[in-house]
């Protein structure tokens, strides 16, 4: 498989690669990753099941959309394809650091500035995943349509059909149809999002410099991407002043962030179980108070 790979980075860099054998790397729940180095250069190898290699290509596009803003750093994709029974992705290898190096400041403003960058539409030209579920991008006018449509009730489905029943879709069903008390009237411009922004997915360079990884890209409301920011924590109160300074938010964000958030939840559902479905559920109940 290394030397399938190695052949690959050679005829996309231009410079022969014979890779070592490659040094697992920890931090993913989806793909296996590796260091892989020849003495000289050191690249990122993820490695999934041959029938995931759309998701790499998808991904790879991500963080080209992302590097040609020239706002914030996204590790540049090498190449992609399949070995033996697997498929990979090969990415620039940046030593990253935890937000403890600093940066915090810098990713505010950084990312505010991606957010400004927008499309006519909201979506994106092509599916990815977010995680490892199928993420639908079906490009739309209406934001309201293109979370209802492509967000939750996917998710929903997907629930329903693993099982989880009940009083979740008896919630939901309610919430679905007066999801324009949240958000008539709230017409964002599509702006380029990274759409999966937990802390787990952003570091730092050695120097400091703000890195994002691992994209779930589409264009939409830029809540999104700051309401998951708010999710899992990690994100410091730096981070926040400063984008809220470069790019105010909107009056209403406090209620919609759980509405974008759901879906997130609703995601953890379908892919780990667990508790996630009270989670789901405390949060669709809090979201049809606001409407009593």
């Amino acid at each position: 498989m290394w030397q399938r790979i190695s052949k690959e980075i050679s005829a996309t860099t231009g410079e022969t690669f014979h890779a070592r054998t490659g040094r697992p790397v920890g931090g993913g729940c989806i793909n296996a990753a590796y260091l892989v180095e020849d003495g000289a250069r050191r690249f990122l190898v993820k490695i999934n099941q041959a029938s995931n290699l759309a998701m790499f290509e998808a991904e790879a596009e991500g963080l080209n959309e992302i590097s040609a803003t020239r706002t914030i750093r996204a590790p540049a994709p090498i190449c992609t394809g399949l070995a033996l029974d697997s498929a990979f992705l090969v990415l620039e290898f940046i030593d990253l650091y935890s937000r403890e190096k600093g940066g915090e400041e810098l990713l505010g403003r950084q990312l505010a500035d991606m957010h400004r960058v927008t499309s006519t539409q909201h979506g994106w030209h092509r599916d990815n995943t977010i995680g490892a579920t199928l993420q639908i991008n079906t490009v739309t006018d209406n934001w309201l349509e293109f979370w209802r449509d492509r967000r939750l009730a996917p998710q929903l489905a997907l629930a329903a059909r693993n099982g989880h029943n009940g009083r979740l879709q008896h919630q939901a069903e309610h919430l679905m149809a007066r999801l324009d008390e949240f958000l008539a009237g709230h017409n964002p411009p599509p702006s380029l999002l990274h759409g999966d922004l937990w802390s787990g997915n952003r570091a730092c360079s050695h120097s400091g410099e703000p890195v994002i990884f691992d994209p779930a890209v589409y264009y939409g409301d830029r809540e999104t991407d700051l309401a998951m920011t708010e999710l899992f924590g990690g994100f410091s109160a730096t981070f926040y002043a400063a984008y809220r300074e470069a790019f105010p938010l909107d009056p209403g964000y406090s209620v919609r962030k759980t509405l974008y958030n759901l879906y997130h939840v609703l995601n953890h559902l379908n892919l780990f179980g667990g508790g996630y479905s009270a989670q789901a559920e405390s949060m669709i109940e809090k979201l049809l108070s606001e409407t009593a």
